[in-house]
C-alpha cells in the first residue's frame, strides 16, 4: 500500500490489535507482525514508526521473547509497551527488576510535558498499569520522563534516538490520555502524515479489483453479516454483474433477517443474488442433538455442505471472494508468525473457508483483508449500506442454534425469533441501542408455572441478555433501568405466544461468558 506504515510488534500482549487500531485512529496505517519477523523483512516494509506491544513474560528470564539490537540502529523511531518497555531497557543494556509494589489498574502518573509524547497533557493524569517488573536502571542516553508513586521509571526517553517506552497501557480506553500520547509519538516523534483514509480505501480497492478481475467472474459466500456484506459492496462496485453472491439461510437467523438481507442486495447493488432456503433440512439434521458443540458441529457441517453444492452449480471458473477481515488474518497465524511469546494461531476464523478439493478457482479475493471491523463499517457506510447491516451486533456463526438450549426445533426457532424482535424493538425505543455493545433474548429450554387470566401455564422462559464492553476481552452486564426491563417482561409475556417467564442475565465477562453456549 502506498502510506506510511507503523509496525506493531507483538510480544505476546493481549492488546496487540487494540494498539493497531488505535493507530488507525490517527490516520496511521498499521500492521501487527510477530517479534520474530527477521529485521531484514522489518527494513524492506520501510516503516515509519515501530511499536512494541505488552506481554505476560519476564524480561530477564532467558526463555522469554527477545530482539536484537540491531532494531535500534535502523533510525526508525520506536515506542516501547509495558514489557515492551521493559524489552527496550533490557536490550539497551539497562535492567529490569521485579517490583516491590506490583501496579495492576488505574494509577496517577507524573510526566515531563516538555517531552514531545507529553506534549499537550497534564502533568499529572490516569493511567492503565498491569506489571510486576520494573526498569530499575535506565540504559545509557536514556532519561525518565514519568513516575508513579512505586514506578520510579514509568516513562523514559532518548530524544536523540527517538526511542521512546512507557510502562503504562496508552492504548485502553482506562488511560485518560492515551490515544494523545500515541498520536504524540506518531506526529510529533515520527513526522506521520496521516495518509490513511478510507475514501482513499475505497477508490484504490475497487481500482485493483478491477485490474485483477478483468472480465472473469467472482463468487462470494454472504452471510448476511457485516464483513461479507461489506465484501460485496465492494465487489459489486467494481466488477457488476460478475459477482455471484449465495446466501444460504438456515433458518437459524433472527426474525426476518433473511428477507431483509436479500432485499437489500437486490435493491442496492447490480450483482446475482442466489438464496438458498433449506430450514427444514438443518432441523432434520439437529433433530436429538443438545450437546452445544456438536450442534455447533452439525450447523457448521450442513452449512458447509449446502453452500459448497450450490457454488458447484454456480463456479465456472474466475476467483472465490471472502469476507476474511485483518483480526481474520491475525488469528489465523497469516498476519503473526506464530512462536514463543506469540498469540498467534488462536483460532481459525468462520471468514476464512476450506475449499473442497473437487472445486477451483483462479484465486481468492480478499478484499478487506487489511482492515479492522470499525474500518470495515466505515467503508460499509461510504458504500451505502444500510445502517442496521454495518452496525449489525456481533451473531453467533451457528444463528440462533447456540442461544437455544437443548434440541432445536421449529417451535423454538419461533419462539425465540419473536422474543428477539420484542427485545431489540424495545431497547431501540427506549433510546438505549447506543448504549449497549450487544443484546439479544436466550431460550433456556426451561418450561415454568405461571397463570394468565384464569388459567394455569407451563411454558417457555426467555432469558435477556445485555452486555458493555471496548474488546469483548472482558464485559459488563448493562445496568438496563427497571422500567425499560419492565416494559421489555410485560410485552414478551404478552405479545410472543409460549412465553409466561422473564429473567435478566446479570453475569459479567468473567466468569461468565457473553454468550450462553
Amino acid at each position: 500500500m502506498d502510506h506510511q506504515l507503523c509496525i506493531v510488534l507483538d510480544f505476546g500482549g493481549q492488546y496487540n490489535q487494540l494498539i493497531a487500531r488505535r493507530v488507525r485512529e490517527c490516520g496511521v496505517y498499521c500492521e501487527v507482525k510477530s517479534y520474530l519477523t527477521p529485521i531484514e523483512e522489518i527494513k524492506k516494509m520501510s516503516p515509519s514508526a515501530i511499536i512494541f506491544t505488552g506481554g505476560p513474560n519476564s524480561v530477564y528470564d532467558e526463555s522469554s521473547p527477545h530482539i536484537s539490537e540491531e532494531i535500534f540502529r535502523l533510525g526508525i523511531p520506536i515506542l516501547g509497551i509495558c514489557y515492551g518497555c521493559q524489552v527496550v531497557a533490557y536490550t539497551l543494556g539497562g535492567e529490569v527488576s521485579p517490583c516491590n509494589n506490583s501496579e495492576f489498574g488505574k494509577t496517577e502518573v507524573t510526566v515531563k510535558t516538555d517531552s514531545p509524547l507529553f506534549k499537550d497533557i497534564p502533568e499529572k493524569n490516569i493511567v492503565w498499569m498491569s506489571h510486576n517488573d520494573y526498569v530499575s536502571r535506565l540504559p545509557h542516553g536514556f532519561n525518565v520522563i514519568g513516575t508513579t508513586k512505586d514506578c520510579p521509571c514509568a516513562a523514559m526517553e532518548n530524544k536523540e534516538k527517538k526511542l521512546y517506552a512507557v510502562q503504562f497501557h496508552p492504548e485502553v480506553t482506562h488511560s485518560e490520555y492515551g490515544k494523545q500520547i500515541l498520536r504524540n509519538f506518531l506526529f510529533e516523534v515520527c513526522d506521520c502524515k496521516g495518509d490513511w483514509v478510507m475514501d482513499d480505501f475505497i477508490e484504490s480497492t475497487v481500482k485493483a479489483l478491477r485490474e485483477k478481475i478483468g472480465d472473469k467472474k467472482v463468487v462470494l459466500g454472504l452471510s448476511g453479516g457485516v464483513d461479507s456484506s461489506v465484501a460485496a459492496g465492494l465487489l459489486s462496485r467494481a466488477v457488476g454483474k460478475q459477482l455471484t453472491c449465495v446466501f444460504v439461510d438456515q433458518g437459524l437467523m433472527r426474525k426476518d433477517e433473511g428477507d431483509f438481507v436479500e432485499e437489500t442486495f437486490t435493491r442496492l447493488f447490480d450483482m446475482n443474488f442466489v438464496r438458498v432456503n433449506c430450514q427444514d433440512q438443518f432441523i432434520e439434521k439437529l433433530k436429538g442433538i443438545t450437546d452445544p458443540e456438536e450442534k455447533r458441529k452439525t450447523i457448521g457441517t450442513e452449512f458447509y455442505k449446502v453452500f459448497w453444492d450450490k457454488i458447484r452449480e454456480e463456479a465456472d471458473g474466475g476467483f472465490f471472494a471472502q469476507g476474511t477481515i485483518y483480526p481474520d488474518r491475525i488469528e489465523s497465524g497469516k498476519g503473526n508468525e506464530s512462536g514463543k511469546g506469540s498469540t498467534a494461531t488462536i483460532k481459525t476464523h468462520h471468514n476464512m473457508v476450506k475449499m473442497p478439493e473437487d472445486i477451483t478457482f483462479d484465486g481468492i479475493i480478499e478484499p478487506l483483508g487489511d482492515l479492522f471491523k470499525d474500518e470495515v463499517r466505515k467503508v460499509g457506510e461510504k458504500l451505502g449500506i444500510p445502517r442496521e447491516l454495518v452496525w449489525r451486533q456481533p451473531f453467533p456463526g451457528p444463528g440462533l442454534g447456540v442461544r437455544i438450549m437443548g434440541e432445536i426445533t421449529h417451535e423454538k426457532i419461533k419462539v425465540l425469533q419473536e422474543a428477539d424482535a420484542v427485545f431489540r424493538d424495545e431497547i431501540k425505543k427506549s433510546g438505549l441501542e447506543g448504549e449497549l455493545t450487544q443484546f439479544f433474548a436466550v431460550l433456556p429450554d426451561v418450561r415454568t408455572v405461571g397463570v394468565m387470566g384464569d388459567h394455569r401455564t407451563y411454558d417457555h422462559l426467555i432469558a435477556i441478555r445485555a452486555v458493555t464492553t471496548d474488546d469483548f476481552m472482558t464485559a459488563d452486564w448493562a445496568r438496563i433501568p427497571f422500567d425499560v426491563l419492565a416494559r421489555i417482561s410485560n410485552r414478551l409475556t404478552n405479545e410472543v405466544e409460549h412465553v409466561n417467564r422473564v429473567v435478566y442475565d446479570i453475569t459479567s465477562k468473567p466468569p461468565g461468558t457473553v454468550e450462553w453456549e
